[in-house]
């Protein structure tokens, strides 16, 4: 099974990128299951049912998310409602939505669990504790398990794959915005990556118009950030799972830039 975990989707220049050229990449990666980060796809702060919408008719399959999947009160009523929108697991209990699902993709069955960091980000419940809780509670048959940590910190990104290894097919960090390239398989057989990176425009500081981020940092002042659109990029990773193990077999950073012509390179 061929699995593409596509980085944090930034605003129209990510969606554009997806509604445009996903379709055409699944068909040449072979890809079986397609996962995104869409907390940031609406607007760059959360997601709205048109967005999910527009999401799911250009190949993705499921979409994750992290502290800003909560942005839009339209997203939280989103989360309620759909199996293929999740959240980060370790919120506290009774929050809205869940935080993994089962899906299935040519007869296997196929666990994708969304956790959040807590080193510089909101206090929440511990993401070891509760990758332990849900890999206990999984039904027998699903072997292949794949992990959204969206997290701040390389230390805390890196102690989760290693904490997992062996347990899981792959854990691939996602938040920060900007792709490293440590992708490897770790010696338990679990395919990893720090972070995906994002599907917006690689010509900005993390999808924001540099200007106006440049001001932030020069003048301590407010900013209405907006999304940027030049060199629209499309980042993430394709993880290859052995099924009847569920470990990875390969893992593949992808970086893919649109051209002024409208084809992928």
């Amino acid at each position: 099974m061929k699995i593409l975990f596509i980085g944090d989707v930034i605003a129209r220049t990510g969606r554009r990128i997806l509604s445009g050229h996903l379709a055409g990449l699944r068909n040449r990666l072979g890809i079986d299951l397609c996962i995104a980060n869409a907390e940031n796809s609406a607007g760059i702060f959360g997601v709205t049912r048109s967005v999910v919408e527009e999401l799911r008719e250009s190949g993705v399959d499921i979409m994750t998310g992290g502290n800003h999947i909560w942005d839009k009160r339209e997203g939280i009523d989103l989360l309620e409602e759909r199996d293929d929108l999740l959240r980060p697991a370790n919120y506290p209990p009774n929050v809205p939505g869940h935080g993994w699902v089962v899906t299935e993709r040519g007869g296997a069955p196929v666990a994708v669990v969304n956790l959040q960091g807590r080193t510089f980000m909101p206090a929440i419940d511990c993401p070891f504790r509760a990758a332990d809780g849900i890999l206990a509670g999984l039904p027998g048959d699903v072997r292949v398990v794949v992990v959204d940590f969206h997290a701040e910190a390389t230390s805390e990104k890196l102690a989760m794959g290693y904490y997992l290894d062996g347990r899981v097919s792959a854990v691939a960090g996602t938040h920060t915005h900007v792709q490293t390239a440590d992708e490897r398989i770790l010696s338990g057989g679990t395919g990893y990556i720090t972070d995906l990176g994002m599907t917006g425009a690689f010509d900005s500081i993390i999808g924001v118009r540099k200007e106006q981020v440049l001001n932030r940092f020069l003048f301590a002042l407010p900013v209405r950030f907006q999304v940027a659109d030049e060199s629209p990029c499309l980042q993430g990773m394709v993880v290859e799972v052995d099924t009847a193990t569920g470990k990875a077999v390969s893992v593949e950073r992808i970086m893919e830039f649109v051209d002024g012509e409208g084809a992928m390179s």
